[in-house]
Formats: structure tokens, C-alpha cells, sequence
């Protein structure tokens, strides 16, 4: 009975794992990039349907509606979708040298980020900070955003433990923040935060919450700090897990001011600038 049990768990594990992510339905294709840290195995999924410039990446394996928002907006829009799987949790757990390890894998972008916020239990090794480098740059390189010309993010959050009243002045995360709009008639769960200000100032006007990070923000390892330094434009969609027609709503809205702005390029233009990158570096 004992040795039974333990598999049975072990296999509704991996069931749910697996059953979080939506099917892929007819004509989408599929392609995938794998990423292993010691113990932890990570499997990129880009889910593709008629390709058409505009692509999402989802970094945390735990927050199910952003993926799923993702693909009812390119069910009928088209696009793709860069789905990051390691077994429905937030954070990268691991062991190295019989040492656990613990990190978000939105803080893995920049060097400064992974040394700060890598959890351990005693101290660090310099070999899992190359690991975790590693493997920022590999899901980097995967989603490709220097071609793309942008960085479009899902992610998810809790009921009131964080929203668009996190970055007011006075509370935990204002310092982040150089300007802040809210729409009170919005759950404050719901929002969009942005690198750019012609991003910021369109979402304004569209009414939504939106936050602008500040160029004095702390350098944490996340995407948005990558971005910045990168000088690629940022937009992610955060919604309260569960809002799934609001998550769709602000998808749409992202896409609508890249677009406007001019930052989402046909496929056709992404292949073709791809060919004279590849061509140039020969």
C-alpha cells in the first residue's frame, strides 16, 4: 500500500502539471527549447498560429489564465505564445552539491539581479549564478525580442496582495514607478506596466491601469529592468488569476499601442531582418 501511494501522487502531479496548459488546437504548431539547472528541467513551448509579428512569453509556470488569455487572443488574431513549463510553480527550485536553491524566474536577466535575489540555504556558488545566466539569456534568445522589437509579458497576481496601488506614493513598490495612472472603475488587480512612455501615455488615454517604470528602479534581474537597459520597449499584462475576459481585454489593448506606435512588424518583415542579421554576422 505504501509503495503504491507515492506513485500515485507522483503521476497526478505531473497530470496537473501538464493539464494547466491549454490544448493546442488544429493547425498550431509547436516548437520547444530546453533548459536544464541540475535537477530542474524547463521546457520552453512556443505555440504558434498564423505567425503575424506578435508574440507573448509567459515566465512563470503558475499563472494558468495569462496562458490561457494568451491563446483565445491568438486563436482568432493569430501570433505565439513562449509558454515556460517546470512543473506548475512559481519559482526555479533546484539542488547543486547538496545545496537547495530557490529563484524567481523573473529575476534571472541580469547578473546584479540573480545575486540579490537568489534564495540559498547558506551561501552562493558562483557556478549557479553562471547557470541561471544561462539560462535568462537561453529563454532571451527563444522569445527574441531584439527582432521583434518589443517585449510583451503575461503574468498573474493574487486577490489584493498586489495591483496598480502597489507603485502610489507610500506603499512597498513606489520607488519602481515614475508615473501612475488608475481607473478606479477597474478591479486594481488589473493592469498594465510599461518601459515607455508614448506606451504609457496611449493606455492613459484608453483609460486603464498602467504604471510606467522608472528609469531609477532597482536593478532586480527582471525582464522590465532588461528591457530598459536594453532599450526595447516593455508592456506586461497583469491580471488577477481568474480574470480571464479582462486578461483578453488588456491583451488587446497591448497589442492595439504596439501597433500604433509601430513596433509589431509583420512575420514576413521579423523573417526578413532576421535573414540580414544572420547574413551581416557571417
Amino acid at each position: 500500500m505504501f509503495k503504491i501511494i507515492p506513485q500515485i501522487i507522483l503521476a497526478l502531479i505531473a497530470f496537473v502539471g501538464y493539464a494547466q496548459h491549454p490544448p493546442v488546437f488544429d493547425a498550431m504548431k509547436t516548437d520547444s527549447s530546453f533548459i536544464k539547472i541540475y535537477d530542474l528541467n524547463i521546457n520552453l513551448v512556443k505555440y504558434s498560429y498564423k505567425p503575424n509579428g506578435i508574440r507573448f512569453l509567459v515566465v512563470h509556470d503558475n499563472e494558468d489564465t495569462g496562458v490561457k488569455a494568451g491563446f483565445d487572443y491568438i486563436r482568432w488574431g493569430g501570433g505565439e505564445i513562449i509558454d515556460s513549463q517546470y512543473g506548475g510553480v512559481r519559482d526555479y527550485n533546484f539542488t547543486y552539491m547538496d545545496d537547495v536553491y530557490r529563484i524567481d524566474p523573473n529575476a534571472i536577466y541580469t547578473e546584479r539581479g540573480i545575486n540579490t535575489r537568489l534564495k540559498k540555504d547558506e551561501f552562493s556558488s558562483t557556478e549557479v549564478e553562471k547557470a541561471l545566466n544561462a539560462a535568462g539569456k537561453q529563454i532571451i534568445d527563444f522569445y527574441d525580442p531584439k527582432s521583434l522589437g518589443y517585449i510583451l509579458t503575461l503574468h498573474n497576481n493574487g486577490d489584493g496582495g498586489f495591483g496598480i496601488s502597489s507603485y502610489l506614493p507610500g506603499y512597498d513598490l513606489s520607488s519602481a514607478a515614475d508615473s501612475v495612472y488608475i481607473n478606479f472603475e477597474m478591479d486594481g488587480d488589473d493592469m498594465l506596466y510599461v518601459t515607455d512612455l508614448k506606451l504609457f501615455n496611449s493606455l492613459k488615454k484608453a483609460n486603464v491601469n498602467v504604471m510606467l517604470q522608472s528609469k531609477f528602479v532597482e536593478n532586480d534581474g527582471s525582464l522590465s529592468v532588461y528591457a530598459m537597459q536594453n532599450n526595447i520597449p516593455y508592456i506586461n499584462v497583469e491580471v488577477q488569476h481568474g480574470h480571464q475576459e479582462e486578461n483578453l481585454r488588456l491583451i488587446e489593448l497591448a497589442v492595439a499601442v504596439l501597433k500604433e506606435h509601430g513596433l509589431i512588424r509583420k512575420e514576413t518583415e521579423v523573417a526578413q531582418q532576421n535573414s540580414v542579421s544572420k547574413t551581416s554576422n557571417q
